[in-house]
């Protein structure tokens, strides 16, 4: 074969080569039922505040979400193994700085005790849990979630956890409340003024002062699979869109009321 012909065909696969799409942008997202944050809608699509606002920053970035349903304690471990990429909606804490990169989600809604109507006077107008938590009360969490820093430092006390019922689902905290199984439940005031109304539970079920945590909640990526520079591109393309309006429309899409 003559040197020419060899470089012919060398040029050849090279502009064959060139000529293949590149290989797709795909981040395996976390998500569970959860709204108004994440869920699926009539067709079947993963939508939602939290759902979109990923769904808009990947798009900006050229690459797309491949939808992974798990718990959350679950979601967790993949996560720290590599084979779970973004996990939206998570507090910062110490001991997730070994295993993630930290993306603010640039919206806050507090975490709260919510209660029995009948029993809200007992509550009074305390602000914080520990201040509430008389003998014998029975609390509904979820399984694997921080409510904010006061719950994290009382979860290190044996007489608290052992106040603790958990469940993988909010749905059935909801109705361990409603039947008296549990005190009180934590969750987001945007999750429980959503489900309370679904289940027909927004008189029964009202929202007390104690306040578990006002801070933004974030999005963590795996360091064992993503790395920092495309997190960077994360953040930059989430700026974009608090720019352009696109943050405001999609929050008060999911938030408004």
């Amino acid at each position: 074969m003559t040197v020419s012909l060899l470089s012919l065909r060398i040029g050849l696969i090279c502009l064959a080569v060139a000529a293949l799409p590149a290989r797709a942008c795909e981040l395996r997202v976390r998500w569970n039922p959860d709204p108004p944050y994440s869920m699926r809608d009539a067709a079947g699509r993963v939508v939602g505040l939290q759902a979109e606002l990923v769904e808009r920053t990947l798009e900006r970035m050229g690459c797309r979400a491949v939808w992974v349903e798990l718990p959350w304690a679950r979601a967790l471990v993949e996560l720290q193994a590599g084979r779970l990429d973004v996990l939206p909606g998570a507090l910062r804490r110490p001991e997730r700085e070994a295993y993630a990169h930290w993306v603010e989600q640039r919206f806050m809604v507090p975490n709260r005790l919510y209660v029995r109507a009948d029993e809200r006077a007992s509550f009074g107008a305390a602000t914080r849990l520990r201040d509430v938590l008389k003998p014998g009360l029975k609390l509904g969490v979820q399984i694997g979630v921080v409510y904010g820093p006061e719950y994290a430092a009382l979860l290190a006390e044996p007489d608290f956890r052992a106040r603790l019922t958990q469940a993988a689902v909010r749905g059935n905290l909801w109705q361990m409340l409603e039947i008296g199984r549990v005190d009180g439940v934590l969750a987001s005031e945007a999750s429980a003024r959503w489900e309370l109304a679904r289940l027909g539970l927004g008189a029964q079920i009202v929202r007390t002062d104690v306040l578990l945590s006002n801070e933004a909640a974030q999005t963590m990526f795996s360091k064992s699979s993503v790395d920092a520079a495309l997190v960077q591109r994360y953040r930059q393309a989430g700026d974009a869109l608090e720019k352009d309006g696109t943050l405001a429309r999609v929050v008060r899409k999911y938030l408004a009321g």
